[in-house]
Order: C-alpha cells, then sequence, then structure tokens
C-alpha cells in the first residue's frame, strides 16, 4: 500500500472529529436533526481550516443509508464511496480549472437528472470564487431553485469575490483560525498514533509557524518525522520555520519594555545572523504584546489567552514593567510596521527602526495628557487666588477693557514648523506719564488677589506663593533708595525700566493705577480683563521690582469696574503733541456733556489715532511673530473705538 500522507491520513470522517469549528458542526447537526437542509452551502475560511473537510461530512450525512442523519456509520457503502471519491451522486468540481461558461452549462443540465442510488445529488465546487462572471450568472437560476434532489456545496478562501447574487442563494458558514492550544492537542495525539517523541516547545512552535491552519501544522509534522526520525525538538522546528525561539522572544520583549535598546539590536543581530525570518518576528512580537495587553487590561484573566504556562508565568512578569498606554502606543508602531515589511529593500535596517520608534513610543506622552497639563498651567493663577481669597479671582463685567495702544495688525501665515523666538536687543526704555484713574468708591469690597514668593504674610493683606521663580533682575540702572521709596516712585520706575519684550504688558500696565507700596507689596488696581496674574507676567514684574528696589517684591491685584470704561483718545505720540490725555468734565446743570466725544447729547467720532509704521514695523514683538509665523504685514490700522 503506497504510503499517505498525515493531513489526508488523519482528515476528518464525522462531524466529531472536526477540531475548532464547533460553531459550523453544531449548525449542520442540527439542520439534519431538524430537516432544516438548504439547497446551498457557502464555507468560508482560511487555507486548512476544513472548509472542503466540511462538505465532504455534509455530503455523507445526507446520503446515508437511511439518511439523513448527522450520526452515520463509517462502515456504509455509501459512506465509503463518498469518503473514497467514488460516488455517483457526489461531483467534486475545481472552481479554478472548471471555470468558464460551458462547464456550468454542463452542470446545469446535468443537474435535472435524478440521483444514482443516493437521496440527493451534491455539486461539491471548491474555490468557487475563481468562477467566471459569465459562469456565475448561467448558475444563478439553478441555485436560486434547483431541482428537490439537488444540493450545492461551495468553498472558498475569497468571499468577497462572490458575486453578491451567489452570496444571497446561499446560507453561509465562516470558519475561524483554529487556536494554537486545539492545533498542539490533536498534533500531540497524532505524534502518538504514529509513535513519535515530540517536545512540547516543539509543538507550540508548530502551532504558531501554522498560524491557524491545521493542514498546515500536519504537513510541518509529517517533514520533521521524515527530517528528525522519532525524535523532534524545539530547535528542530525554529530551524525549518526560520523562528525566534520562546526564550528569544521573551527576552527581546522584556529589552523593549524597558528601553534597552543596545540589548535590543545585539538580540535582533543574532536573530538575524541566524537566518530568522524578520516578518515573523515582528508578527510574533504583535502577538505577544497583544497578550500582554489582554493580561494587563483584564487583571491576569487567562482565559482570553492562548498561552502555555511558561509563556503565562512571563506576561504576569512583563506586566508589571510597562502600562496598558504604553503597550497600546508600542503596538500601534508595530503594526504600522507590518503592513509596509514586505515592501522595504532592507528588512533589518527597517526593524531596527521599527524597534527604536516602539521603544520611543513608550515614553511617549500623549496629546490628551499634555493637553491636561497646560490647562492645569493656565488655571493655576487664578485657582490659588480663588482659594486664598475666597472670592472668584476676577469678577466678569459687560463693560469692554480699556483700548491698548498697539494697533491691529493682519498677517498672512505659511504653515510650517514654528522656530525659537529671537531674543531682540533691549532697547531704552521711553518714560511715560500714566493716565490718572478714577479711584473706586469702595476700594476695600473690591474682590483681591494677591501674588508673591513664598514668604511670611504683610499686614496688609494675604499674599499668594508657589508661583514660577522670577528671572534674575536686569541691571539697567542703580535702584531707588530705600528713603525714597514710596508708590509713585517704584510705578514709574516699573513702567520705564520693564524689558522692551514686554510691550504687551507695559500696555497693560498703562491701564492700571498704583493703589499702594508696603513692606515689599505692590497693590496694582486694573480693569476685570486685565490677566496681569499670569505665571509670565507675575515674573516678568517681580522681576524689575527686584531691580528697582532691591528687594524681593510681591504683588497683590484688585480688580476695578471703574477702570473697564474706554481709555481716552491718546494723540501726544502720534500727533507729537502732550501725551497727557485730556480730563473729563461731569455734565453741567443742563445735562450736557463737556467730554468732547459728546456734543449736544449726541456721540461725536472720535479723531483718528495716527500710527508711525516704521516705528509700528520695529518693534520687536511685531518681528517675533513675523519671524515664528513666517508672514507678512499686509494691512495696519488703528483699533476701533470701544475695542
Amino acid at each position: 500500500m503506497s504510503y499517505q500522507v498525515i493531513a489526508r491520513k488523519y482528515r476528518p470522517q464525522r462531524f466529531s472529529d472536526v477540531v475548532g469549528q464547533e460553531h459550523v458542526t453544531t449548525t449542520l447537526a442540527n439542520a439534519i436533526r431538524q430537516g432544516r437542509i438548504a439547497h446551498g452551502y457557502l464555507f468560508c475560511g482560511p487555507r486548512g481550516t476544513g472548509k472542503t473537510t466540511l462538505a465532504r461530512i455534509f455530503a455523507k450525512a445526507l446520503n446515508c443509508t437511511g439518511g439523513p442523519s448527522a450520526e452515520f456509520d463509517d462502515a456504509d457503502p455509501r459512506v465509503k464511496e463518498i469518503t473514497e471519491g467514488r460516488s455517483l451522486d457526489v461531483l467534486e468540481i475545481d472552481g479554478a480549472s472548471n471555470n468558464g461558461v460551458d462547464q456550468v452549462r454542463e452542470l446545469r443540465d446535468t443537474a435535472k437528472f435524478a440521483p444514482a442510488s443516493g437521496k440527493y445529488k451534491i455539486y461539491i465546487i471548491d474555490e468557487v470564487h475563481m468562477l467566471s462572471a459569465a459562469a456565475f450568472n448561467a448558475l444563478l437560476k439553478t441555485l436560486e431553485e434547483p431541482p428537490p434532489h439537488v444540493k450545492f456545496l461551495f468553498a472558498t478562501t475569497d468571499p468577497e469575490k462572490v458575486l453578491p447574487t451567489i452570496l444571497s442563494r446561499c446560507q453561509r458558514f465562516d470558519l475561524r483560525r483554529i487556536p494554537a492550544a486545539l492545533i498542539v492537542k490533536h498534533l500531540a495525539w497524532i505524534a502518538a498514533q504514529e509513535k513519535v517523541s515530540i517536545d512540547a516547545d516543539a509543538l507550540s512552535a508548530i502551532a504558531r509557524g501554522a498560524d491557524g491552519g491545521m493542514r498546515d501544522a500536519e504537513s510541518t509534522l509529517d517533514q520533521l518525522i521524515s527530517f528528525c526520525g522519532d525524535r523532534i525538538v524545539e530547535s528542530d522546528v525554529l530551524s525549518m520555520f526560520g523562528l525566534a525561539a520562546r526564550a528569544q522572544l521573551l527576552e527581546l520583549v522584556d529589552a523593549l519594555l524597558v528601553g534597552d535598546i543596545p540589548g535590543a539590536l545585539r538580540l535582533l543581530d543574532a536573530l538575524t545572523s541566524s537566518g530568522k525570518d524578520l516578518g515573523r518576528l515582528l508578527a510574533d512580537l504583535l502577538n505577544h504584546l497583544r497578550n500582554l495587553l489582554i493580561f494587563a487590561v483584564s487583571g491576569g484573566d487567562t482565559g482570553l489567552l492562548s498561552a502555555g504556562e511558561s509563556e503565562l508565568a512571563a506576561l504576569a512578569r512583563q506586566a508589571r514593567l510597562v502600562d496598558a498606554d504604553a503597550l497600546t502606543r508600542m503596538m500601534e508602531v508595530l503594526s504600522a510596521a507590518e503592513g509596509r515589511q514586505r515592501e522595504v529593500a532592507s528588512k533589518r535596517i527597517f526593524m531596527e527602526v521599527t524597534l527604536l520608534k516602539a521603544m520611543q513610543a513608550r515614553e511617549a506622552i500623549s496629546l490628551d495628557a499634555v493637553l491636561k497639563q497646560l490647562k492645569a498651567l493656565r488655571d493655576e493663577p487664578s485657582a490659588a487666588g480663588s482659594r486664598i481669597s475666597g472670592q472668584a479671582p476676577r469678577t466678569t463685567s459687560s463693560t469692554p477693557p480699556a483700548a491698548l495702544s498697539r494697533p491691529e495688525v493682519a498677517v498672512t501665515t505659511a504653515m510650517a514648523s514654528p522656530k525659537a523666538m529671537p531674543q531682540p536687543a533691549p532697547a531704552a526704555p521711553t518714560p511715560v506719564p500714566i493716565p490718572a484713574a478714577p479711584v473706586p468708591a469702595e476700594p476695600s469690597r473690591a474682590p483681591q488677589v494677591a501674588v508673591g514668593p513664598a514668604s511670611p504674610m504683610p499686614a496688609e493683606g494675604p499674599v499668594r506663593s508657589g508661583l514660577p521663580t522670577p528671572p534674575a533682575p536686569p541691571d539697567l540702572s542703580p535702584r531707588i533708595p530705600d528713603g525714597e521709596q514710596n508708590a509713585d516712585s517704584v510705578w514709574h520706575a516699573l513702567l520705564e525700566r520693564l524689558p522692551s519684550t514686554e510691550t504687551l504688558l507695559r500696555s497693560s500696565l498703562r491701564q492700571c493705577r498704583v493703589d499702594g507700596w508696603s513692606r515689599g507689596v505692590l497693590s496694582i488696581v486694573h480693569p476685570p480683563d486685565a490677566y496681569l496674574d499670569t505665571p509670565r507676567n507675575v515674573a516678568a514684574i517681580q522681576a524689575t521690582l527686584q531691580a528697582v528696589t532691591g528687594q524681593a517684591a510681591s504683588l497683590r491685584f484688585v480688580v476695578s469696574e471703574a477702570l473697564a470704561s474706554p481709555a481716552p483718545v491718546l494723540s501726544g505720540r502720534a500727533q507729537g503733541g502732550d501725551p497727557t490725555p485730556a480730563p473729563r468734565e461731569a455734565p453741567g446743570a443742563g445735562g450736557k456733556s463737556s467730554d468732547p466725544k459728546v456734543a449736544d447729547g449726541k456721540p461725536k467720532p472720535a479723531a483718528p489715532i495716527l500710527i508711525d509704521k516704521e516705528e509700528f514695523l520695529n518693534d520687536p514683538l511685531i518681528r517675533q511673530a513675523l519671524e515664528v509665523f513666517k508672514g507678512r504685514i499686509l494691512e495696519v490700522r488703528a483699533p476701533a473705538e470701544g475695542s
């Protein structure tokens, strides 16, 4: 008797012999018991998972003596005929070689004849997706309304290529890849039947290489028996498949999880030098990280994993080295590389870069985490002020803040990565008189926010601490002597000696007024929307105050609704006159206002603000904005009234 390969010798002959496809075998057996047998069936799935085998077993159950019966007798003559492929009523057709319309027309013409001995005439068409469109169309009518004695059983590895009109006329069964644990168990049983000794690690390696296909696993076992004889070890399987040993794979994963770049590269070099398949290595890495992620997020539920005892111990150890977010980022890198590795010329270089990216992804911070940290830093000043004073750090007001003196700029930008801002050379500060601001009627009722370094609180009120350390004070000019320090002198010196880069801060301070200077605490009254208490502004003001007074200063911010009115029009610098704004007078007895903006009870349009374009273009912040955003100035215009 000629030799028969293991894949054919141990081919399942009954529903109970099929491994890993219980959802299909149970459905077919119940359909036979209940008499609910359809006229067309389609078996889909990867190679070697049992599509054609299930079609043959189903044909046996339909045409067995006394059938249909799910529990047929293997010694039944009709069953033997189907098993040996000599039954006249069960016709197996290869769709790849009989894919023309003429062959389908011949099949359609013979289908009308009654079966020779069985109850049904059964057509098994393998690789049905290879049929041409004309052949499918020729089969449509017969498949939709076949004679009562005809059954069609189709098998395909690519159901997407089957016409939807064919799919809608069949009951579809999707076969799954067989789990590695079931393949190992079945191969161990075959090895015992063949009287071959094989290690458990070798069986696991065969199952990994088979990738869910039982026929591939049986063919590999057959080849290993021919190569090794009656004793098979893991190294024999690894050399045949080009796989990495389980210990090497775990060692490489350990290096990735702890960020050991030299160790990972040395392991990859050893695997490459020994001829391992880097594509299979990448797939094994992904599968192991998937098991590790499931193990971590499920709290160690081993029922969701297909792993042996040694691998479960390794998963428990490695789960303590990394969190789920880092594992997800690493798997994203490896998954993207798996789709590209077939296209690259040098797989080794590509694999080295992929491992480096995976280790970098482990240390990366997600964008959501960065945004949360930035939001926390942004909200810190106002939150801290609320905790100290027990009130909201600012009060909302419908009155617009005072208009800033900086004109608006229309800038076009190009999409480019921003560069670090260049530090412009400090310009000599120009003293600017501070316009007088009305004093609130009851300043003690205004909400206060104290800002300052971690130092004992002054007697005047609470001082907030915990802000960033101010930078070193600039050495611009001698400080104010202690005996000459008062609120006005310190305030004017602060405005004069602010760095030239703090143009916006200086403009905001011009809308404020000083409320007092005592024991190192400067009180500033500001409009509701001045936003002076940001960490950057506080650090700049404190650094300048330290240079002016020679001591570490604290800040107290007092919100004043009275400062929220529009600022008067300044014409001195633009028109060469006195920069001091014209004083406002209260309305007279006649109800008419003496404000130059109001005449006869009706507002007059404000005089336009003239802008020195050359001075505007030389502004340090404008130059920085153009450099950072790669833009150019299209138009310079004055701010709108009340903006």
